[in-house]
C-alpha cells in the first residue's frame, strides 16, 4: 500500500515524531511511504532511519504549485493514500487529490485547533476526506463542544505510539554533560514552551523549591525549545528559580535529539500540561520505564487509565505535584512498581506496532 504523508515542517514535535516512527517501521507492516516536507530540525534522524525526504516549499497560505508538486507525485508514485496531520497539510493534499477516483484521503487531529483559519479548513475537510483520526476520546469530545467540529461516522480514534527501538539509549549522559555527580537523583520534563497554553512548565518550576527541601540529593532538567512568542514564559521560569535560589540545581538544555539518553536517567517523568492530545511524551516515558507524575487533564487520564499508571496532580497546583514527586523519590519500591506496569500498558496500547496495526487496518477500511 502506497501512502503520501505531507508534513508543513519537520520541526520537533509530538506529529512529526509520530511519523518519524511510523517511517522507520512502515515496511514490517506492508506500507510503502512518500514522505514530502519543507524540512526542519528533525531531518537528520528521517536520514539516519533511512527515509526519503521529497523537499516542497510552501510559499503562501494556500499554494498552487505545492498543490501541482503533489499531485505529481501522488500520479507518478501511483499514491493509494494521502495523509496529513495539520489543517494545512490536509488542505494541500485534498487539492492534490482532487479529482483522483482511486486516491484516499486521511486527516489526523493531533491536538488542539487553535486560530480561526485552520478551524475554518478543517471544518472543511471533516465532511470530504475518507477518514478523520483524532488521537483521544477526549480531544474528540474537546474539539466537538469547544471547537465546533461535527465529527462524522468517518472519525476514527487511534491512540499516538512510540517506537521502543528509537528509545534506546545510546549512553550519552545528561549528568555528565552538565556536572551533576552521578550519585544525584535527576527528575525532569521534555516539552516545547509554547506561546498558546499547551505546556505549564511553571508550575513544575514552582514545585522544585518543595521538592529539594524535601530530597536533598535531586536535580532537575528541562528538554525542550522556546517557541517563539513563548520567551516570556521562558524567562518566567529562569526567573523563579533565581528567586527561590534553586538555579543551580535546575537546568534548562533547550531542544534536543538525545531523549532517549535523558529518560534512561530520570528517576521520576513530570508533566505538566494545560491541553494536549495525547502526548507522545507520555508515551515514551512509559515506554522507557520511568514513574510519572502528571497533570489531571483529560488526554492524560485516558493515557494513564485515570491514574492507575501515573501519579495525577491538579493542573496548575504545584504543591500537589511537589508532594507527588517527593512520594516517588521516596519510595523507590512503588516508584518501580508504578513503571513497570506503565510500560506494560504502554506496550499493548501506546507501542508503535499497536499504533501502525490500527493505522494499517484503517487505511484497508477505506481503500
Amino acid at each position: 500500500m502506497k501512502i503520501l504523508k505531507y508534513l508543513d515542517t519537520l520541526d520537533r514535535g509530538g506529529a512529526e515524531m509520530q511519523v518519524l516512527d511510523i517511517c522507520r517501521n512502515a515496511t514490517r507492516f506492508g506500507l510503502e511511504i512518500t514522505l514530502a516536507t519543507r524540512g526542519g530540525t528533525l531531518e537528520p534522524e528521517f536520514e539516519a532511519a533511512g527515509i526519503e525526504i521529497i523537499r516542497l516549499e510552501r510559499r503562501f497560505p494556500i499554494d498552487p504549485k505545492l498543490v501541482g508538486d503533489l499531485r505529481r507525485i501522488i500520479r507518478e508514485r501511483s499514491i493509494d493514500i494521502v495523509h496529513g496531520y495539520q489543517s494545512v497539510d490536509g488542505l494541500h493534499l485534498h487539492l492534490a487529490a482532487r479529482g483522483l477516483a482511486n486516491v484516499r484521503e486521511v486527516l489526523s487531529f493531533q491536538g488542539f485547533v487553535q486560530d480561526a483559519k485552520n478551524r475554518l479548513v478543517a471544518k472543511f475537510l471533516l465532511p470530504r476526506v475518507d477518514a478523520n483520526i483524532v488521537v483521544s476520546r477526549w480531544l474528540q469530545d474537546w474539539l466537538a463542544k469547544e471547537r465546533g467540529l461535527r465529527f462524522g461516522a468517518n472519525t476514527h480514534v487511534i491512540y499516538n505510539g512510540a517506537d521502543p527501538e528509537r528509545l534506546r539509549p545510546t549512553g550519552k549522559s545528561i549528568k555528565k554533560e552538565l556536572g551533576i555527580p552521578e550519585e544525584i537523583r535527576l527528575v525532569g520534563m521534555v516539552g516545547n514552551f509554547y506561546r498558546d497554553a499547551r505546556k505549564d512548565q511553571l508550575t513544575v518550576v514552582k514545585a522544585l523549591g518543595d521538592v529539594f527541601d524535601k530530597v536533598a540529593d535531586v536535580h532537575c532538567v528541562f528538554a525542550g525549545k522556546v517557541e517563539p512568542g513563548a520567551e516570556r514564559k521562558f524567562d518566567a521560569c529562569k526567573e523563579f528559580v533565581r528567586y527561590r535560589g534553586i538555579a543551580d540545581r535546575v537546568h534548562f538544555v533547550g531542544g534536543r535529539t538525545d531523549v532517549p539518553d535523558i529518560l534512561s536517567e530520570l528517576d521520576v517523568f513530570i508533566f505538566s500540561s494545560l491541553h494536549e492530545g495525547l502526548p507522545v511524551a507520555v508515551s515514551e516515558a512509559m515506554l522507557a520505564g520511568v514513574p510519572m507524575a502528571v497533570s489531571n487533564i483529560g488526554p492524560h487520564l485516558e493515557a494513564t487509565d485515570n491514574g492507575e499508571f501515573a501519579r495525577i496532580f491538579p493542573v496548575k497546583d504545584h504543591r500537589a505535584l511537589a508532594a507527588a514527586v517527593a512520594d516517588l523519590l521516596g519510595n523507590k519500591k512503588a516508584a518501580d512498581d508504578l513503571a513497570l506496569r506503565a510500560r506494560s500498558h504502554a506496550a499493548a496500547s501506546f507501542s508503535i506496532d499497536a499504533h501502525v496495526g490500527s493505522l494499517v487496518r484503517l487505511y484497508q477500511q477505506i481503500q
